[in-house]
């Protein structure tokens, strides 16, 4: 029975880390993207994890690049 209560509480904080990445991305993109900002809300917002980690990978590395 701790077993499952090890489990529970991992994927606990793994969905807190990775909502709080979401939410990072979202300021981020609100924050500091200049040109399509708007488009890039809309991916993040609508595509979830997905869209933040599209959003890390394209526009956040080519900004701090």
């Amino acid at each position: 029975m701790e077993f499952l209560f090890g489990f529970g509480l991992l994927g606990g904080v793994i969905a807190l880390a990775l909502s709080l990445f979401w939410v990072w991305m979202l300021i981020d993109c609100l924050a500091n993207q200049s040109e399509d900002k708007l488009v890039w809300f809309l991916v993040i917002f609508f595509l979830n994890l997905l869209g933040a980690f599209l959003y890390y990978w394209l526009a956040r590395k080519k900004r701090m690049a």
